[in-house]
């Protein structure tokens, strides 16, 4: 082994540990791939950046946007729909329409669009048949897997390998060249799925599940979450509106309906006024709510602390100016947790030479915006000592504002908050109110950590508004009045709907809360669950950080419903709710796809340069816009094919390639050409498992090629095992996009995959052995 193969397998080793660990995002991975190859030496400058302008990525991302056409013109979705309807109701039948319907449309679209697509088409058949989503929705990506083979721009490793085989000075592969082995395999998969893998799909009643049935009282159980409580004449929450009633953000509370008179509003609006004697339906933790009634939190005095005694000593208020290109800037303050990473509490805000001291922690701060901020001296050096804050001692007028906000508050011995930590209290998230000092036992606390617990007959000085102080006082008032289902009926309606909804495969809201992006207040909707690996969250939801592959139980007006399905992060999974089409333009969309399989068939135009006319002709037509068709590309898969092409020339110019070569032909060579193909596609497969199916045919493809050359084998035979291997990414729900799409809304387990992709991935094997022979000769 050279020093140059050893760099190349070790970059290459590290690579694959980052891919697995998933430490940072893939295409990122890429990147410093790319990056260390070409400080290293093995790659020149000019062939670490060939990647971008490499007719197959070109190709990638000119697909997407053919892809995105179709989508928005509602090509692929009608013909989706029509197939789908004539499935009937047998599970056997539907398996296999949605299976051939999938893997169809995914030989020329992109198969995560493909299942983004048919996801709400195929929830919609689950409702109406009664038939498990979870007995459907692996059948519908695994198929988009498939079906990506049977044709070159059908899926990435396909056009890598094609461009393998081209760069190697080898004839290239035509089109449908992949459609014999591809579409056996295809078959293969469907006939498996039909006889015996719907047997191992799963027929768990999780509760997303079972929301999709008609009779919501039974199979949803909302009678475990469902409650009354009443409003009294005399509580201060009258006249407040449910958003400023602060019932979800501090009790967790979800309003179904208000019950007032003989009258039921079902998803009230937030704006809606509480009036005394409101029958309230709420979703939440009866037994949170039992130990709030009839307690008061906070016991109201009437004596104040001037701000002079507040700013003596070692507690300071100063004045933190936001400069350009600042990362807090863009964020709200509970977002960046400002209380625990800067330590101090943020009184106001000035914008513009308005001073903001209310609602604070709905605000994103912009450049140019000045804090003003109470801490100790130790606190505030973490401020000074930031790069891009201009810290400065307050303006005493600014500060002398302050003091008509502070309240002195004691904890009664039977308080909710009684224990608990001032970050757990939620006393800043949810009422706006800040906890300047705590007096326990004749001694004061100016400025407590975040992490100080509130004892029992502590006395707080509390910055805050009349109103949230009386809020608070508000929500022990809360009559408990037992299960409300039965008084509210039926919890839809013309207007009022319950649906799920998706994460999209582009969001770009991941690792954010419902709080982060003021989900009630933007959609008006409620969030009743949501679903992560077949576990259903029903606490603390404002607080969890989605993830690709959540599914969002959602209460509120049909109208709503449908503004959330425009939105290009959230995907509804009813067609009631999807974004309009363009379906005057389906036929041009339709022609301008058959032109670029057909320039391509006839050899008019290479599979790139018709990629891209049909991708322009797309935009020309208004099938849809620029910005679309920008939205349309998945970048990461675009940075990631670039990034990593460098290695697989790496691979083949230090030698590493044939390195490798040589201990698999010392492996597996003397069984035979059979062998080889199954060892190759075994190692492909399972490398797909763990690593993106792109970054696995780049880094196989060269082996397949230097192996079939020190055995005189077809090069051909042996790349389509790589490509076909690369798309078996059936075990690990993070193997592929399209598996994690569909893992919320079906309540799959990191288990059901491997349950049911390990014996497919054997039949696929089994079929490209005794298929591929006959297609592509080995020898």
């Amino acid at each position: 082994m050279t020093f140059e193969i050893g760099l190349v397998l070790a970059i290459l080793v590290g690579g694959v540990v980052l891919f697995v660990t998933e430490w940072l995002r893939v295409d990122v991975v890429a990147l410093l791939v790319l990056v260390a190859l070409a400080l290293t030496g093995l790659v020149s400058p000019e062939q670490a950046l060939s990647g971008f302008s490499n007719p197959a990525v070109i190709t990638v991302w000119a697909v997407f946007i053919l892809s995105g056409g179709l989508s928005h013109t509602g090509v692929a979705g009608l013909i989706g729909r029509h197939v789908l309807r004539l499935a009937g109701s047998g599970e056997v039948r539907l398996i296999v329409v949605i299976m051939l319907t999938s893997a169809v449309l995914s030989a020329f679209m992109n198969n995560v669009g493909v299942a983004a697509l048919l996801l709400p088409v195929v929830m919609d058949i689950s409702r109406r048949t009664g038939r498990p989503a979870s007995k459907l929705l692996i059948p519908l990506a695994f198929s988009s897997l498939m079906g990506g083979l049977t044709t070159a721009i059908g899926t990435p490793p396909n056009l890598l390998v094609a461009q393998a085989v081209k760069d190697a000075g080898l004839e290239e592969f035509a089109l449908f060249d992949f459609a014999p082995a591809g579409g056996a395999v295809v078959l293969a998969g469907i006939v498996y799925m039909a006889v015996v893998g719907r047997h191992l799909l799963p027929e768990h009643a999780d509760p997303l599940a079972a929301s999709r049935g008609n009779d919501l009282k039974d199979v949803y159980a909302l009678e475990e979450r469902l409650f009354a409580v009443q409003v009294p004449d005399s509580s201060p929450l009258v006249g407040k509106s449910l958003a400023e009633s602060r019932l979800g953000a501090a009790l967790g509370l979800n309003v179904i309906a208000i019950l007032r008179g003989n009258e039921t509003r079902l998803a009230p609006d937030p704006g809606v006024s509480l009036q005394g004697g409101d029958r309230l339906l709420v979703e939440g933790d009866l037994e949170r709510l039992s130990s709030v009634s009839g307690r008061e939190f906070l016991d109201f005095e009437t004596s104040t602390l001037p701000v002079e005694e507040l700013m003596a000593g070692e507690i300071e208020v100063v004045s933190v100016k936001i400069l350009p290109e600042c990362d807090i800037a863009g964020k709200t303050l509970p977002e960046l947790d400002f209380r625990r990473r800067f330590g101090g509490i943020v009184l106001a805000l000035n914008r513009g030479g308005e001073l903001r001291r209310t609602g604070l922690e709905k605000l994103v701060l912009e450049v140019g915006d000045t804090l003003l901020v109470q801490g100790s001296r130790r606190q505030l050096d973490r401020l000074r000592a930031e790069e891009r804050l201009l810290v400065a001692p307050a303006d005493p007028s600014e500060a002398l504002a302050l003091e008509e906000r502070l309240m002195v508050v004691r904890v009664p011995h039977d308080s909710p908050l009684a224990g608990k930590t001032l970050t757990g209290s939620r006393l800043g998230n949810a009422f706006g109110l800040g906890v300047m000092g705590i007096v326990r036992d004749g001694m004061t606390r100016l400025m407590p950590e975040p992490d100080e617990r509130m004892l029992p007959g502590d006395t707080l000085l509390v910055k805050g508004r009349d109103e949230d102080f009386r809020t608070v006082a508000g929500l022990h008032t809360l009559e408990i009045g037992g299960r409300g289902v039965d008084e509210a009926g039926e919890l839809e309606s013309d207007r009022v709907a319950m649906a799920e909804a998706v994460l999209s495969p582009r969001a770009g809201i991941v690792g954010k809360t419902l709080v982060d992006l003021h989900f009630r207040e933007k959609y008006g909707l409620n969030v009743l669950a949501i679903t992560r690996e077949g576990e259903t969250f029903r606490e603390q939801l404002r607080d969890v950080r989605l993830r690709f592959g959540d599914a969002l139980l959602l209460h509120g007006p049909r109208e709503k419903l449908k503004l959330l399905g425009s939105e290009p992060d959230f995907l509804v999974l009813t067609e009631e709710a999807q974004e309009p089409l363009r379906l005057e333009r389906a036929p041009l969309a339709t022609l301008i796809m058959a032109g670029v399989v057909t320039s391509v068939l006839l050899g008019w135009l290479p599979i790139y340069i018709a990629a891209i006319t049909g991708a322009l002709a797309m935009v020309l037509t208004r099938c849809l816009t620029m910005d679309e068709a920008y939205r349309a590309i998945e970048w990461r898969a675009v940075f990631l094919i670039a990034g990593m092409m460098p290695l697989g020339l790496a691979m083949q110019t230090s030698g590493a390639a044939e390195f490798l070569t040589g201990r698999v032909v010392a492996l597996v060579g003397d069984a035979g050409p059979l062998a080889l193909v199954a060892a190759l596609y075994l190692t492909t497969a399972l490398a797909a498992q763990v690593m993106p199916t792109s970054a696995a045919a780049i880094l196989m493809a060269p082996i397949a090629l230097s192996t079939a050359g020190e055995l005189e084998l077809s090069p051909y035979a042996l790349v389509m095992t790589i490509s076909l291997a690369a798309s078996s990414s059936f075990m690990s729900p993070v193997a592929h996009p399209a598996n994690v799409l569909i893992m919320g809304p079906g309540g799959y387990r990191f288990s059901d995959y491997i349950k049911v992709g390990l014996p497919l991935m054997v039949v696929c094997l089994v079929t490209v052995l005794l298929v591929l022979p006959l297609v592509w000769p080995l020898k």
